[in-house]
Parts: C-alpha cells; structure tokens; sequence
C-alpha cells in the first residue's frame, strides 16, 4: 500500500487494473446473451436509492465497488449488445474503450496545440479525414470533436448566427422540417433566436424537404423584412433515416446566400460506402456538417463532430480572450480547439477514433457499415410480406419504420390500428431478446427498427423480424372475444400446432384495438405460462406478456375441466394451466401443471 493513498504503486495498479479488465471481458463476452432490456421495475427504486447515497469517509473494497457497478450496468438498456435497435444506438467498440483508458491515465489537454502539439496532430488527422475523405470537403476544411451531435449543431448555428446576422438576432430565420432532429431548433434557442425565427418547411410524401416550398417561404420572410439566414437539411432523420434532397438544398442556399448546414449525424459515415456516397450526395457542398462517430463509427458515446468548409467562421464565432491566457501559443499549422468551439477544458477526443481507425483499417468499418444496410433493405423486404403491416417507406439508410395496417379507412380504424402498434411493440419488447422503439409520424404511431450496433448481425435481425411477424399476424388475427362467447378474453390461437395460447390480461382491460371491454370475470386473471414460455416484463398494463415459442413448447397434458364435458374443454384449453396464486408473481415455466 502506497503511503499516498491517491497514487498506488505499480503493483496495486497492475491489480486494480486486472480487476477491472476481468469484469470488462466478463461484460463483453456475454452481449450476445444479455437481455436487451435490463430495467427491471421492481428493482430501480432500490437501486437509485443505494446509488444516490453519498461517498463515505473510509476507503472501500475495489472488488466489492465493482460488484456493485456491475448491479447498475445490468440495469439498463444494453447499448452495446446486438439487439439494441431502439432509437439510433452506438455499440462501443472495444479497442477505442482500451484507446479512452489509454488517454485518460495520461490526461493530456486537448484544447491547446502548444501543450501537447503531436496528439493535436492525431485529432487533427480524424478531423481531416471525417471533413475531407467522408465528407467530401475541400481542402483545408476541418472542425472540431465535441461531445455528441446536439454540441456541434449548436457551434454550427452559432457560426451561421455570427456569419449572416452579426449582433441583430431578432429578425433572423432559419429553416428546418419537422423531420429535423430537435437539437437544431434548441441550438437555435440557445444561440439567441426567437422561437418565432424557426420556420417549419412542408415535407414531401417521403418526409423529405419541399425545397419549392422552402423557397418560397424564404422568399415571403425577406418581403417581410426578415433576414433568412440558415437552412438545414438531414442526411439520415432519427425518424426514418430519409435524407433530404440535398442538392436542391445546396442550390437554394446558394441562391439567397444562406448558410447550409447538413446534419450527418445519423448517416455521415454511410458516405464510406457507395450506396452511401450516392444517397448522401450534396453533402460536399455544405457550409458545415454534424458527424457523430458514435452511431455510424462505433465510437463509445461522448464523440461528436462539426466540420466546416471554412475553419474561420468557427474562430470568428467563438473567439475569447483573458489575462491570464497570455502565455498560449501556437504550433503552426495546429488548430487552437479552445478558440473553435465553446469548451477550454476537455481532454484529447482523437485518439478513442484513432486508434481503431488505424488498427482496424477503414475498409473494416466500410464492410460493417455495407452489412448494416443490406440488412436494413432484407428487413424491409421481409416486413412489406407481411399482411398485417405498413412499410410506408423503403430505408435509405438503416431505419426501418412500419405499423399496423388499419383494417379499414377512417379515423377509428386508425387510431384502432395505433393501438395495436403500440401491443405489437410492448409483445416484442416484452422477449427481452431485441429492444424497439416507437415514434409518432403523420399522426400515427410508427415502430422503429434501426440497425447501427457493429455487433447485429443477420442472426438477430432474423429474430427480431420473427417476433415481430408472429405478434402481428397475431393482433391481427380473430377477435379477442372468444367464439363461443364463454371465455372472454382468451385469444384463440392460429395454430393449435404451433402456437400455444395464454390466459388474457386483468378481465376489465383493454386488450386489443377491437375490444373495448371485455365482460368481467369472477376475479382478475393473471397471465399463465405453459411450459417452455419465459415469463418477462414490459407489458402496456404491467403485466407480463409471454411470446409464443413455436414448436419448441412440449405437449401439454390435458386434464379434466371442471365445468363438463369434453367439448367444453375444446373450446377452455387454458384449463390446462395453473391459476397461479392470489397476490403472487405469474407461474414460472418451472412449475409444473397439475
């Protein structure tokens, strides 16, 4: 033991590290194994509430923290696991964890060149390469790594703001989808700019940007004696992936002198790729681009990226000056960061990039990000087969969005259809074995499917595309009612081979978008497992709702029904299952029938 607590010796070091690595290779070694949804409902308030409490006075045990932190990381959504496909999720590749250890054991500054001018160098090359080769600006372009997309969105509005507005902030307007991801219309805010300066372009029937319509709004704004100052277009939206035409975009921003800012967040890495390249065109021609290498690169979260055409607006931007900055100097042909964006302190953000860039080689990342997309158009594919769904839109990128299919026109076979999107989700979510997402577009509710974590790869996705087949196929199937009327809220299976049927939810919920109550019951019922079926959460209603596991459940041994003969028990043949218990848990797969 060091005689100064707070620097261990070389062996206690090699010890702690060890220890840590163990559980770090223990983490990664069973992703493919681990629930996509770990949140367990019972469990948060217990855990927030150790978690909470303050550091105390005397050393603890590093075995014991970690035992502990491990408690918190499996409580969550795995991120890093290859059935995250909610949201736009980053996998975190392993080699730049080891590359952010590296870096933050050294603690080198990173907004300064003079204080470490070689791993300025190292983020300077990223930033040339993300700006130049990705991007496709040119020469001399570059930027800066920030923190996520939403801190380069909002240097970027910032260098526009300073570029065409100057000081007068009130009249200025600026031009966005409703599309566009929200981080702009905040830097907006946050930049200065009115609520009532961010105008809201039409879309297209592919949720892209009407650029007539933009300009024609444009137009009316400076007739009006605003000062149109900013347009923005998305090369892959969180909603769908879509892209804007951004060509059409780049020439109107020509024409009436704006700034055009592409926001790459979601798909600027895609440009590694040809089908990439082809669908992100126009993105050369922007003023300044959001990158986040930690979607589309795999960077562990935390590594964002601005680069712009011109390195100047972004010095003229955020320049800033004190006494006691005086001794800063300057490495030539080395960017000052401090003075690019609006951090001074932060560490070197390069090397968790660079590192797996040149370890890996570009191609490797190219390769992943082509399967990405290949598995994207087969999900497409396999959904659009599929009776029961709508997949309004073929993805661009590695978004997959689809819905219900309504049974019929109108507003109530609509929001019928909602409602059952929305059980469809929680039935696939509830497998815990992929995580989805749901978004609002055009009124509707719209499931999400985005494929982005470097570790799904085809054997997931055909997992994913099954679970979501069955419980469509399923909600939208019979009524809930039950034929004979003797059973309400008992749903009849498809197949009485395949697919084995479960007790309903609580008697008086609503189930399902054709039932609006179902008939009361002598007691609330609970869901029943069969053998072979994994009780899980996530349920609409707080219950556990199981999936179906085709021609994998044993055969069930019938036993007699109480209430008459053998028709009778055709038709109730979930009196092959237990009732479980008043005031208990839902039967585990363990517990054997009578």
């Amino acid at each position: 033991m060091s005689q100064f607590p707070l620097e261990p010796g070389r062996a206690e070091m090699a010890e702690m590290g060890t220890l840590v690595l163990d559980h770090v290779l223990d983490f990664v070694a069973g992703l493919r194994d681990r629930p996509a949804n770990g949140v367990a409902d019972r469990d948060t308030a217990t855990l927030v509430r150790e978690f909470l409490a303050p550091p105390p006075e005397k050393p603890g045990d590093l075995r014991e923290l970690l035992d502990r932190v491990d408690r918190a990381v499996d409580h969550a959504h795995e991120i890093a696991g290859p059935g995250m496909m909610a949201y736009v999720p980053g996998g975190g590749l392993y080699t730049a964890a080891l590359a952010e250890f590296y870096n933050r054991a050294t603690n080198r500054f990173g907004s300064l060149a003079f204080q470490s001018p070689a791993l300025s160098a190292l983020e300077e090359s990223v930033l040339r390469w993300a700006a130049q080769d990705v991007c496709g600006l040119p020469a001399g372009s570059t930027g800066l790594l920030t923190s996520g997309g939403s801190m380069a969105t909002f240097s970027a509005v910032v260098a526009a703001r300073h570029a065409h507005l100057g000081e007068d902030l009130r009249s200025g307007t600026l031009y966005i989808t409703e599309s566009t991801h929200h981080s702009v219309a905040k830097a907006a805010r946050l930049a200065g700019i009115p609520a009532r300066g961010v105008r809201i372009v039409p879309s297209d029937d592919d949720l892209r940007m009407d650029v007539d319509a933009a300009a024609a709004m444009i137009r009316s704004d400076r007739a009006a004696g605003l000062h149109p100052f900013l347009l923005v277009g998305s090369a892959g939206t969180t909603n769908t992936g879509c892209v804007d035409p951004l060509p059409a975009m780049a020439d109107l921003a020509e024409q009436e002198n704006l700034w055009f800012h592409v926001d790459a967040a979601c798909g600027g890495f895609f440009r590694l790729t040809n089908r990439g390249r082809r669908r992100l065109a126009g993105t050369e021609r922007a003023d300044s681009v959001t990158l986040d290498p930690h979607k589309s690169l795999f960077i562990p979260y935390g590594t964002g990226a601005l680069v712009v055409r011109d390195p100047a607006t972004l010095y003229a931007a955020h320049a800033g000056d004190a006494g006691y900055l005086q001794d800063i100097g300057t490495t030539d042909g080395l960017p000052t960061y401090a003075r690019m964006g609006p951090e001074l302190s932060r560490e070197v953000r390069g090397l968790r990039a660079w590192l797996p860039l040149h370890l890996h080689g570009v191609t490797a990342f190219r390769d992943a990000l082509e399967e990405k997309l290949d598995l994207a158009e087969h999900a497409h594919d396999k959904l659009s087969t599929v009776p029961a769904l709508e997949v309004p839109w073929r993805p661009e990128l590695t978004t997959v969005a689809f819905r219900v299919r309504p049974r019929a026109t109108g507003t109530a076979a609509a929001e019928e259809a909602d409602r059952a999107t929305r059980h469809l989700l929680d039935r696939v979510n509830a497998s815990r074995r992929v995580l989805l997402a749901s978004t609002v577009i055009a009124g509707r509710q719209t499931i999400r499917l985005c494929i982005l974590v470097h570790r799904t790869h085809g054997d997931r996705v055909g997992e994913a595309l099954d679970l979501i087949t069955a419980a469509a196929e399923d909600l939208w199937g019979p009524s809930l009612r039950d034929d004979e009327g003797s059973n309400p809220g008992t749903r009849r299976p498809r197949s009485r081979s395949r697919i084995v049927r479960c007790r309903a939810r609580p008697a008086n919920t609503d189930l399902h978008p054709g039932v609006t109550r179902l008939r009361p019951a002598v007691q609330p019922l609970r869901p029943i497992f069969p053998v072979g079926v994994t009780p899980t959460t996530g349920g609409s209603h707080g219950h556990a709702w199981p999936i179906p596991v085709p021609a994998t459940v044993p055969r069930l041994r019938r036993r007699r029904c109480r209430r008459g003969n053998a028709r009778h028990r055709g038709v109730h043949r979930e009196h092959r299952f237990r009732r479980p218990p008043q005031g208990r848990e839902p039967l585990h797969p363990r517990h054997r029938l009578r």
